[in-house]
C-alpha cells in the first residue's frame, strides 16, 4: 500500500470518527440541554440529565431501596415499592415533569385529560414507545406493537376473535378449565378439612390453559413449553429494562443476550409446530374459528400474493396472545381473591349474588352478565392492581401535549398506579378498597370518564379486556360457588413489578369445600 493511499485511509478514518463524536456528542450533551431549558422555560422541571445514564442510576437506586419492604394486608399503596421515582419526583417537581431514560428525554404525564389526548389520539401522533429490543422479543411484533396501517390490517384478522358472541361461546370452556382445577383442589380437601394452596402459580395454569383452548385449539399441557419459556423471557427482558439501551449491543454474545435468542428460538418453534398441526389437518377440519384459525385464513393460499398476514406475522400474534392472554388474566385472578380473602364481607355478598344468578350450575354468558357485585368487584381490582403499572408513548414530531411543547422523540410516561390513586381523580378515599365506586358504572366512578386506565384507553386499548374480564368472572364464579378462603398466614403482601403485577411470594390461601 503507498505512502499516499495509507494517507487517505487514515484521513477517512479520522473523518469517520469525528463525525461518530461529534454526534454523540450532540446525543448525549448538547441536546439533553437544549430539550431540559426548552422544557424548563415552560414551567417543567425534573430530577436533571446525568451524562450518559440519565436518570436510570437513581431510579435503581430507590428500586434497591424498597426492595426487601413488605406492605401491611389493609395496604394498596405499592407505588413506592414498583414507582418510587414517580412518588419521590411528583413530590418535588409536581404532577408533569421531565426526567431522563439514558439520553431519552421522558415526560411524565399524570392529568386524565391529557392522558385522553395521548391515548384518544386516531392520528397516529402518539406511537407505542418500546425502545427495549428484548421485550419486543417477548411480545412479538403483534398487534401491541405494529404502527398505522400494519396495525390496522392484523386489527382486521384478530379483532373478529373478541366479538361477544363468541366470547360468550367460550364460557363454557372456560368454566370446564376451572371445573378441572377445582376437581384438583377437593381431591386434595378430601386429605382433611382445609388446604393451603399457593394460587398465583395455579391461576398462571389455568389461564394458560383457557387461551391455548379458546385462541388456539390445544391444552396447556401441548403449550407448556411456550410458557414456561416466555416466563424465562420476561424476567430476562425485565432485567434489561433500566439499562441503557446501547444500539446493537444486543447481538454482542453476552450470556443474557444468549440465553434470550436461545428462548426466541424455541419459542418460535414450538409455535410453529402448533400452526403445522392446525395446517395439516385444514383439509378435513378447515383452518377452525379461533384466533389461529382466523390468521391461517387469511395467510391462506387462496388470498393470492398479498395475503392479510404472513407466516412471521402470525407467529408473533400468537406470542403476544399467549403471553397476554394469560399473564395479565392470572394477575387479575391472583390480586381478586387477595381482596376477597381481605374482604370477607364482600366474599359473602358475590357468592349470595353468584348462588342468586347461577346456583351450582356451570355459568353461563348470560348468568355472568347478570353478575353486578361481580363486577364492580372486578373493576375495583383492576383500578388498585392494575397489571400494567405505567403505560408509554412517545411524540411522534414536534406536539404540544396538554399546553407544553415537547419535541419529536419524547417519551411519555403515564403511571397508570399513580393516577389510580391520585385523590383529586379518585376522591379522599382512593387508597381505599370500595368496589361500590363502580355502581353507576366506569364512566361515573371517578370525577373524569376515561381515569381507569388499566386496559389503556381509546383505539389501542386492550382487545382482550372483555375476554379478561368474562374470563376472571367465570373462574371466580366456579371459586365461590364451591369453596371458602382466607389468607394463609404465610402471605407476604409484596406486590412486584416484572413487566406485569405479581405478589413476590406468591398468594398462599387456605381453602375449606362447601360442598356437604
Amino acid at each position: 500500500m503507498t505512502v499516499g493511499l495509507v494517507s487517505m485511509v487514515a484521513v477517512a478514518v479520522a473523518a469517520v470518527l469525528a463525525s461518530w463524536a461529534f454526534n454523540a456528542l450532540v446525543y448525549l450533551v448538547w441536546r439533553p440541554r437544549a430539550i431540559t431549558r426548552q422544557l424548563r422555560a415552560q414551567g417543567v422541571g425534573g430530577p436533571g440529565y446525568k451524562f450518559f445514564a440519565g436518570n436510570l442510576a437513581e431510579i435503581k437506586q430507590l428500586r434497591a431501596e424498597t426492595a426487601g419492604t413488605a406492605l401491611d394486608v389493609g395496604s394498596h399503596d405499592f407505588v413506592p415499592m414498583v414507582q418510587p421515582h414517580f412518588r419521590k419526583w411528583i413530590a418535588i417537581h409536581g404532577r408533569t415533569f421531565l426526567f431522563w431514560f439514558g439520553a431519552r428525554p421522558t415526560v411524565c404525564i399524570t392529568d386524565v385529560n391529557v392522558v385522553k389526548q395521548v391515548l384518544f389520539d386516531r392520528n397516529g401522533l402518539y406511537p407505542k414507545n418500546f425502545v427495549n429490543p428484548h421485550i419486543a422479543r417477548l411480545l412479538g411484533k403483534g398487534l401491541v406493537l405494529t404502527e398505522g396501517d400494519d396495525w390496522k390490517r392484523h386489527r382486521k384478522v384478530v379483532h373478529p376473535a373478541f366479538n361477544m358472541d363468541k366470547l360468550k361461546m367460550m364460557t363454557v370452556t372456560m368454566s370446564d378449565c376451572a371445573g378441572s382445577m377445582m376437581s384438583e383442589w377437593k381431591a386434595k380437601l378430601e386429605k382433611g378439612g382445609e388446604v393451603e394452596i399457593e394460587l398465583s402459580s395455579q391461576f398462571e395454569e389455568l389461564t394458560a390453559d383457557v387461551i391455548s383452548h379458546t385462541a388456539f385449539g390445544s391444552s396447556y399441557t401441548e403449550g407448556k413449553k411456550v410458557f414456561l419459556a416466555q416466563r424465562e423471557l420476561q424476567f430476562l427482558a425485565f432485567s434489561t429494562v433500566f439499562n441503557v439501551q446501547i444500539p446493537g449491543f444486543r447481538y454482542l454474545p453476552t450470556k443474557k443476550n444468549l440465553q434470550i435468542s436461545k428462548l426466541d428460538r424455541e419459542v418460535r418453534t414450538m409455535l410453529m409446530n402448533i400452526i403445522k398441526s392446525r395446517l395439516a389437518t385444514k383439509d378435513t377440519m378447515g383452518y377452525g374459528h379461533d384466533l389461529l384459525g382466523l390468521m391461517l385464513e387469511a395467510c391462506a393460499p387462496e388470498h393470492g400474493e398479498n395475503p392479510l398476514l404472513s407466516m412471521d406475522e402470525i407467529i408473533d400474534e400468537c406470542k403476544t396472545f399467549f403471553f397476554a392472554g394469560h399473564d395479565t388474566s392470572s394477575h387479575l385472578l391472583t390480586w381478586t381473591m387477595f381482596l376477597l380473602s381481605t374482604h370477607p364481607e364482600w366474599q359473602e355478598k358475590l357468592r349470595e349474588e353468584v348462588l342468586t344468578e347461577c346456583g351450582n350450575d356451570v355459568p353461563t354468558g348470560d348468568m355472568l352478565n347478570k353478575l353486578q357485585l361481580v363486577n364492580m368487584f372486578l373493576l375495583e381490582t383492576l383500578r388498585l392492581y392494575a397489571p400494567v403499572s405505567a403505560i408509554h408513548r412517545r411524540a411522534g414530531s414536534d406536539l404540544e401535549v396538554g399546553g407544553i411543547r415537547v419535541p419529536e422523540g419524547t417519551a411519555l410516561a403515564i403511571p397508570i398506579a399513580t393516577i389510580h390513586r391520585d385523590k383529586e381523580v379518585w376522591g379522599e378515599d382512593a387508597n381505599e378498597f370500595k368496589p361500590l365506586r363502580f355502581e353507576k358504572g366506569v364512566t361515573m366512578a371517578a370525577k373524569h370518564p376515561n381515569a381507569l386506565l388499566s386496559f389503556s384507553g381509546g383505539p389501542r386499548s386492550c382487545i382482550g379486556q372483555n375476554f379478561a374480564m368474562i374470563e376472571a368472572k367465570a373462574v371466580i364464579a366456579v371459586i365461590l360457588q364451591r369453596f371458602s378462603f382466607s389468607l394463609s398466614p404465610k402471605y407476604v403482601h409484596a406486590p412486584m413489578d416484572v413487566i406485569t403485577l405479581r405478589p413476590k411470594f406468591g398468594l398462599p390461601m387456605i381453602l375449606k369445600s362447601l360442598e356437604v
